[in-house]
C-alpha cells in the first residue's frame, strides 16, 4: 500500500470511529488529517483534502482547538493561520479525558446531587438509593479520570496490568 493511500484509509477510519466516540465525522477527519500531516496545514488545505466547506472546516478547527488537540502556528511571511495536531497519543488521550470530564462527568454530578433533593416519601427511598448508586459510579469514574490525567503512560498501564495479576 502506498503512503498516501494509507493516510486516506487512516483518515476515513478515524472519521468512522469518531462517530462511535460521539463526535462529528468531519471533526474526526480533520483531526486525523492533521495527525498524519508532517507539516502544518491551513484551512484551505484542510478543505481541499477533505472536500469540506469552509464553515465545516472552521467549526471543526475551532472545536479541536478548544479541546487542545490542535494548535495554531504561524509561518513567517504568510498571513494564513496554520494548524498542527498533538501527535503524542497519550497526551491526546489525557486531553480528551479532561474535556469529557468537564463536559460530561461534572454536569452529571451536579444533576445527580439536585435529583436527590426529592421530597421525602416511602416511594422516594428507592429513587434516592438508585441516584446514590449512580453517583458512586460517576465518582469512581471521576477519580479514575483524574488519575489518568496525572499519570505517566508507563505508570498508568503498569498499574492496570497489576490489577489483572
Amino acid at each position: 500500500m502506498e503512503l498516501e493511500q494509507a493516510k486516506q484509509q487512516f483518515i476515513q477510519t478515524w472519521g468512522n470511529f469518531g462517530t462511535q466516540w460521539g463526535i462529528n465525522r468531519s471533526m474526526a477527519q480533520v483531526h486525523a488529517l492533521l495527525i498524519v500531516s508532517d507539516s502544518p496545514l491551513c484551512t484551505e488545505d484542510i478543505m481541499e483534502r477533505l472536500s469540506i466547506s469552509r464553515g465545516n472546516a472552521n467549526m471543526n478547527i475551532r472545536e479541536l482547538t478548544n479541546w487542545n488537540l490542535i494548535y495554531k502556528e504561524s509561518i513567517a511571511g504568510d498571513r494564513k493561520e496554520y494548524f498542527r495536531a498533538e501527535k503524542d497519543m497519550w497526551e491526546v488521550a489525557k486531553r480528551i479525558v479532561k474535556e469529557r470530564k468537564r463536559r460530561e462527568l461534572e454536569p452529571l454530578q451536579q444533576h445527580l446531587a439536585e435529583l436527590k433533593k426529592v421530597e421525602q416519601s416511602y416511594e422516594s427511598i428507592s429513587f434516592v438509593a438508585t441516584i446514590e448508586n449512580i453517583e458512586r459510579l460517576v465518582s469512581r469514574l471521576d477519580s479514575l479520570s483524574g488519575t489518568l490525567m496525572k499519570a505517566d503512560e508507563h505508570v498508568f498501564f503498569g498499574k492496570i496490568l497489576n490489577l489483572f495479576k
